[in-house]
């Protein structure tokens, strides 16, 4: 899905503009036992709580792309016949109200979520009236003939909030308020089916995690049956390590790698800049010809390649927010990190004097230690 779709949707998420009549879910406690289990509408709630529930619901469409939002493609055969696939369509299609599909559903869910504590499923179903935009933007409510309908899955902590002391302004004193179980934001969820261009494509779903280091994926594939992409922070370890492997014997390590993060960062910046719906991408051919143009040699660029090839597949496209840090230059060594905004990484060099290495940093303008302005005489 591309971020423009995923923001269409999310901003349905209202009391005046959801078409979520209820919302369907199970109390699951520390030892995976179903302890409650609920249907509750949205129309019997304030407006403050259903919009509370709603916000519940939002956040499984929210995070980057390729981070927190991953993209879940079925096969035809999965959508042709497969039990993962029915059960989804049965969810959706009953509007919830098939029992025996809703408690199959629990039962995967719980069996395949590794979360310690207790925590709530969340179940709604929504159906959206698409307009339609022509292609200048322009929104005609009254012209649109898709409708969507789909499913969505939020599973929340609950966590056991602490006793406090409160202020209670209708009585203007202060009193102890109690200690509370509290649902946190969700650590994992889906919509079901995907909304691509704009309509219903039953191949796909979008899958949400929180972490960006763990996308339990053990959950996503008793749901999907389908393959997760690697955690987008599993993606930058496996990529930084090839890539100082590959720069071991290189004396020109330092320049080599801030060549690397200044191209990710001015290909993220051409995108922004350039408006394209489509997410950014990296082939494995375009990080080959990137290394060229960072000095690598080719030797070098082929051991890369190799390495590349067998930790992520040979056609496997990443993202180039996962595959090193662009927003900062940081260098570490024992006891010391210093940290340099990428417009300034230039000041940054590495040299050996008298046989010892030293980072230097050019200080020709003001310099301040522990908020001290100093001079460097």
């Amino acid at each position: 899905m591309k971020e423009k779709e995923i923001a269409e949707l999310r901003r349905r998420f209202r009391h005046d503009k959801s078409a979520i009549t209820h919302v369907r879910g199970c109390y699951v406690n520390e030892n995976r036992e179903i302890v409650g289990e609920f249907e509750q509408s949205l129309a019997l709630m304030s407006e403050e709580e259903g919009d509370k529930v709603l916000a519940l619901l939002r956040r499984t469409l929210t995070g980057g792309l390729g981070r927190n939002l991953l993209d879940v493609e079925f096969t035809t055969a999965q959508v042709a016949d497969s039990e993962e696939h029915r059960l989804l369509m049965a969810l959706r299609d009953s509007d919830l109200k098939d029992g025996e599909a809703v408690e199959r559903f629990y039962r995967i869910a719980i069996d395949s979520l590794d979360l310690e504590g207790s925590y709530l499923i969340l179940l709604a179903r929504d159906q959206y009236d698409v307009p339609y935009r022509s292609k200048d933007g322009d929104r005609q409510d009254d012209a649109g003939d898709e409708v969507f309908r789909y499913l969505l899955c939020a599973v929340c902590p609950v966590k056991l909030s602490k006793s406090a002391l409160g202020y209670d302004l209708s009585e203007n004193e202060l009193h102890s308020r109690a200690a509370g179980w509290l649902v946190s934001p969700p650590q994992a969820g889906f919509l079901f089916p995907a909304f691509d261009d704009r309509t219903t494509n039953l191949y796909g779903a979008l899958y949400y995690t929180k972490d960006s280091g763990s996308s339990h994926a053990d959950f996503a594939e008793a749901v999907f049956k389908a393959p997760l992409p690697m955690p987008a922070d599993q993606q930058r370890e496996t990529f930084q390590t090839i890539l100082a492997d590959v720069l071991e014997e290189e004396d020109d390590g330092f320049q080599v790698v801030q060549a690397v993060q200044e191209e990710l960062r001015e290909r993220i910046e051409a995108y922004k800049e350039s408006r394209e719906e489509e997410p950014l991408e990296i082939s494995p051919q375009q990080v080959g010809q990137m290394l060229v143009s960072c000095g690598m040699s080719q030797t070098q660029v082929e051991a890369f390649e190799q390495q590349y090839e067998a930790a992520f597949g040979e056609e496997t496209r990443l993202t180039p927010q996962n595959l090193m840090e662009t927003k900062r230059l940081e260098i570490r060594t024992p006891g010391i990190t210093i940290q340099v905004s990428p417009e300034e990484s230039d000041r940054v060099q590495t040299r050996i004097i008298d046989g010892v290495k030293y980072i230097l940093i050019r200080a020709d303008r003001d310099v301040q230690v522990n908020g001290v302005e100093i001079r460097i005489g």
